[in-house]
């Protein structure tokens, strides 16, 4: 046995965390970047303060960023973000003795996205922190003291009305509230919703008319978490289900339907179809089941159709090579679309290499797939579409993401003509360092 094999698999290779903050100026670029891209690209992920983290999802939230401008890439900097966890990393995430999330102790680890004016560093159990586009951090965003308590790290901002649609799931009942953020930054709507168990509700669904509610059976677990373990584990016998609100209804007039048991982290996207609700998945069979929290299974494309009348949900497996991290364009989302971006990635094996290596590209309209290959030994993390201004068609932009080369144990920021899968990079912007395996990221125009 090897000394690095006694180590878990997300403090070591490109999932370690880097140790320090720095800047960097006038990137050297291979290639050519759009001229109109102006703007950055700020991407979020685990990197614990300590250098140690029980779980890959527990460790401390840094940003990785990228300015670009006029054909240039300006500068990258790594921050955390100052949580008060900067300060005390031996903060308790949970607390268990009032079954709680603390609303200001916010790893802040999972998302970075921009509405209203302001920039949210989210993480699924607590209030977001904001920064600025300077990657300075600026301190909780409890909208005016409205929010207390959690919000997911996947909200949606409604293509049609500018609402930031979103939610917060918690260890007491009744476990689930919806949320409304007007198109100015307000806390309009927050609304109880009553579920059996604490279950672990990573993400959701939202259409023009309704949002669509995933209450999946990887379930919380005192004792466990009393002990230091894993908290969550995947119980089959609590079932699985989906819950369908119309987005002006309220939490009474919500419609559950049974599915198979499974986890999704992530939807693609989802959309009215008539009468009927289409969500496209990453669908794992199962998740943590016996409550290691390693990943022993991979996700696939599948597809659920809700027939709200017969109260019935069809499940239909699209494409069978294992996918993460999936994105659609933002004015598509909620919305009937034709193409969707995801990492070929199995995270199964639980070793310090993503498994990745492809991109691929999902024509849903047409049940067609095509695939940008990165080479042996560059992994690709998630990919943003950045849509072109007066875009002519869905596919008209370009993919930013953050490619790691295992060879060279460094990172670049890979920029795609998202029209053109199998192309090769308009342009590679290379990075001081490798940044880390992370999670989600957006990309900020500047105004």
């Amino acid at each position: 046995m090897t000394v690095s094999s006694t180590i878990p698999f997300h403090l070591r290779g490109n999932y370690a965390p880097v140790t320090d903050e720095i800047s960097a100026e006038n990137l050297e670029v291979r290639g050519s970047l759009p001229s109109e891209l102006n703007g950055r690209y700020f991407r979020n992920g685990a990197n614990p303060i300590t250098g140690e983290s029980a779980h890959w999802f527990l460790g401390d939230g840094m940003i990785h960023g990228v300015r670009l401008r006029d054909g240039k890439a300006e500068w990258y900097r790594n921050r955390w973000v100052q949580t008060p966890f900067y300060e005390d990393p031996a903060k308790p995430v949970i607390d268990l003795e009032n079954l709680d999330f603390s609303s200001k102790n916010s790893k802040a680890n999972t998302h970075v996205v921009q509405h209203a004016g302001r920039i949210l560093c989210l993480e699924e159990g607590h209030v977001p922190w904001e920064i600025s586009k300077e990657m300075e951090t600026l301190g909780p965003c409890s909208f005016d003291g409205r929010l207390d308590g959690s919000f997911t790290a996947h909200p949606k901002i409604c293509p049609l009305t500018g609402e930031m649609l979103a939610f917060g799931y918690g260890l007491r009942p009744p476990y689930l509230t919806f949320y409304c953020v007007s198109p100015e930054g307000k806390l309009v709507q927050q609304q109880d919703i009553e579920i059996p168990a604490p279950v672990m509700m990573h993400d959701f669904n939202v259409t023009a008319q309704r949002v669509v509610f995933m209450d999946l059976p990887v379930v919380f677990d005192l004792d466990v978490a009393l002990a230091g373990g894993m908290p969550f584990s995947f119980r089959r016998d609590n079932g699985a289900r989906l819950g369908v609100m119309n987005r002006s209804d309220t939490a009474r007039d919500l419609q559950w339907l049974d599915i198979d048991p499974c986890y999704v982290f992530h939807p693609v996207n989802s959309y009215d179809n008539g009468g009927s609700v289409i969500i496209d998945v990453a669908r794992y069979p199962s998740m943590w089941e016996a409550g290691s929290g390693q990943f022993t299974t991979t996700a696939q494309l599948w597809r659920w159709e809700i027939d709200t009348a017969l109260g019935q949900v069809s499940e239909t497996q699209l494409d069978d090579r294992p996918i993460e991290f999936a994105r659609v364009a933002d004015s598509r989302v909620g919305l009937e679309y034709k193409f969707g971006y995801a990492v070929s990635l199995d995270l199964s094996g639980g070793s310090e290499a993503s498994g990745g290596g492809t991109l691929v590209k999902y024509d849903l309209e047409n049940d067609q797939s095509q695939v940008w290959d990165f080479g042996k030994d560059k992994e690709p993390g998630e990919f943003v579409f950045v849509e072109r201004d007066s875009a002519k068609s869905e596919d008209d932009g370009w993919l930013i993401g953050y490619v790691y080369d295992k060879t060279e144990d460094r990172s670049i920021l890979a920029v795609l003509d998202a029209s053109a899968p199998g192309e090769a990079p308009l342009a590679e912007v290379i990075l001081p360092r490798r940044v880390p395996f992370g999670f989600h990221g957006s990309w900020f125009w500047d105004d």
